[in-house]
């Protein structure tokens, strides 16, 4: 072994390490990787970023953008507005949303395919009385299995058609994956409607218990020899943040007011109206001296209290003219809006706490409780560091609209909220969809750009702004994407590849083409359930080439294999994003995926391989 094969073995095994611990963000951590092979000189200075125009990583960009055009375009409504059916058995409706969802994830990102079907799971299984844990999981299972039967279903398809064109001067066609990716996919969803979800623990539903036991919105009155006479409203703000609750709005002389008037002097009788968990509101009411509204002490306080209307009839002409008439029609401002959010892997919030993202300054909201793994937590949230999967419970004005959710990378868990169908948009969305499809088919165009003009024509229809198209980039696998490239291009170049199909050709029996088949599919796998499914792809893509080439098979047997096989991440709530999201909304542990994973891997295994073999011949 060389000292350039040595060192890009202990490079690429301390990136997987890296991946596989998951302290630090994957991309910087391909990121850290790159530069890193450019000192040792492993990497040419002149290649360290031709991964960025690499047309798997523009591809993976621009189907997400797709997704979003078909999710603004309401097309995707009418095919899931209907899923949501309590009176239906439990096999029956995970067969359905199971079938929607892998129908979906064959053409659109799994991800937002998840996004968009969970809150329905969801609302189904409240309905039904049952768990949601029952049938979360086999709908994220569901939507890794359809992305495997089209080229843009998952990354892992289009970095092996990158692969292919690279070393066999040809890429893979749209639906060069649908043979062996649909068999594989109706064989998983009939396993998991039928059997999977029998194997699953049934968890607590722990968003609605941390929804239901939680008291959302207070009065709080100020007594005449309270501590808080002549503290300004803006004073109250440090004990609202470190009991986490969120200040609403103010009440004088019987008259509301939507905002808290951080300006005004508390005087005996006024109300501050404060929204949290029960738990809150009961620390910020000892911090503060204040009293709730229905107590005896607030009633005895009320009853003597001198109203100052004159004197608040001249602040409303003085300091507040500029929304006196706003006060006027409306006199009771609607309660803050609660919301349960699932948090997604590339959220702001990720690593950080509500508190450091100023999440209550910034958009006016307040975290009421986080739900993880079957945890729930009702003190010092606002502190606490979020993880991808964690369940929140928001409460603010403007909590569950979309304006505040889409930034913050949170998917509303107990709302439906499905775009109104467009029809003029639908027949655009999926007309040029569909053309980009044959132009490409008919060879006039490459996929890369065919998909990149029916994008540029959603965003001129403004289907999807301009905006939304950074938004809905997921740029950290972008750059992980780019920058694994061209480690994995020099760790090809030097025979790092050859020596790993090598020693997989050594340990299979005889040297035996199948063997050796289901040996790479197996370590692929393995290699999926605790790395990002893009990171396994870049490497075992060029492996299952050179080992096919060794064998004197067919590489495309191979390549198909191992892209099957890297999208098989059942094992782990780490493996997919799809099982990350799933973990906090359905109370599950760690230990709870390998109970229908490690069946359902088999059973993709026993479905794979002869239709691989039968499909593309050895």
């Amino acid at each position: 072994m060389t000292l350039q094969q040595m060192l890009l073995f202990a490079l690429f095994s301390g990136i997987l390490a890296m991946l596989v611990w998951g302290r630090f963000r994957h991309d910087l951590v391909a990121a850290g990787g790159l530069l890193l092979a450019v000192v040792l000189g492993l990497v040419p200075q002149d290649d360290a970023f031709f991964g960025f125009s690499n047309p798997a990583v523009i591809i993976v960009a621009l189907v997400l953008v797709a997704s979003r055009a078909f999710e603004n375009s309401g097309a995707l409504g009418l095919i899931t507005r209907w899923a949501v059916d309590g009176s239906r058995g439990t096999a029956a409706h995970i067969g359905i949303t199971g079938g929607i969802a892998a129908a979906l994830s064959a053409v659109i990102n799994n991800v937002a395919a998840l996004a968009l079907l969970m809150p329905m799971d969801i609302a189904a299984a409240r309905k039904a009385g049952r768990p949601p844990s029952v049938s979360l999981m086999p709908l994220a299972f569901a939507t890794i299995l359809g992305g495997m039967v089209t080229l843009i279903g998952t990354p892992p398809n289009i970095i092996a058609s990158s692969i292919r064109e690279e070393y066999l001067g040809r890429p893979y066609g749209m639906f060069d994956f649908t043979p062996v990716g649909l068999a594989v996919a109706v064989a998983g969803v009939l396993f998991v409607a039928l059997v999977g979800w029998r194997l699953v623990p049934k968890r607590k539903d722990h968003a609605a218990e941390l929804a239901s036991s939680s008291s959302f919105a207070a009065e709080l009155v100020v007594a005449p020899d309270s501590a808080a006479v002549g503290r300004l409203v803006a004073d109250f703000e440090e004990d609202a943040r470190s009991s986490d609750v969120l200040l609403t709005g103010t009440v004088r002389a019987g008259r509301r007011y939507r905002r808290a008037r951080p300006g005004y002097a508390v005087e005996p009788g006024d109300f501050l109206l404060v929204s949290g968990s029960t738990e809150a509101i009961a620390a910020f009411i000892k911090s503060t001296g204040l009293l709730e509204a229905d107590s005896p002490e607030a009633a005895e306080v009320q009853a003597s209290d001198v109203p100052a209307s004159e004197r608040e009839e001249k602040d409303g002409e003085d300091s507040e003219k500029g929304d006196a008439k706003e006060d006027e029609k409306e006199k009771r401002p609607p309660p803050p809006e609660v919301v349960e959010v699932v948090v997604r892997e590339n959220s702001p919030l990720v690593g950080r706490s509500t508190a450091e993202l100023g999440l209550r300054d910034r958009f006016a909201i307040s975290v009421l409780g986080i739900g993880r793994a079957g945890t729930v937590w009702r003190q010092e949230v606002s502190r606490r560091k979020i993880r991808a999967g964690d369940v929140l419970l928001l409460a603010g004005r403007g909590a569950a609209s979309e304006a505040t959710l889409d930034p913050l990378g949170m998917i509303p868990v107990n709302r439906v909220s499905v775009a109104p169908f467009k029809p003029k948009n639908a027949i655009i969305v999926i007309g040029l969809f569909m053309l980009a499809i044959v132009v490409a088919s008919m060879g006039w165009l490459s996929f890369t750009v065919a998909i990149a003009i029916a994008v540029a024509a959603y965003a001129a229809f403004g289907i999807v702004p301009a905006r939304e198209f950074y938004t809905n980039i997921e740029w950290p696998v972008v750059v992980m994407l780019a920058c694994l490239i061209p480690i994995g291009s020099a760790f090809d170049a030097v025979g790092g590849t050859a020596l790993i199909a090598d020693w997989i050709a050594a340990v299979t029996a005889d040297g035996s083409a199948v063997v050796a088949l289901v040996a790479v599919m197996v370590v692929t796998m393995m290699l999926s359930d605790v790395l990002n499914n893009v990171a396994t792809m870049v490497i075992t893509g060029p492996v299952a080439i050179d080992l096919a080439r060794r064998l004197d098979a067919n590489p495309d047997t191979f390549l198909m294999g191992v892209a099957i096989a890297a999208s098989c991440a059942f094992l782990t709530p780490i493996g997919h994003k799809n099982n990350t999201l799933i973990m906090g909304p359905g109370g599950y542990r760690f230990s709870d995926y390998w109970r229908m994973g490690l069946l359902l891997e088999v059973v993709v295994l026993v479905v794979a391989v002869p239709m691989l073999l039968a499909v593309w011949p050895l």
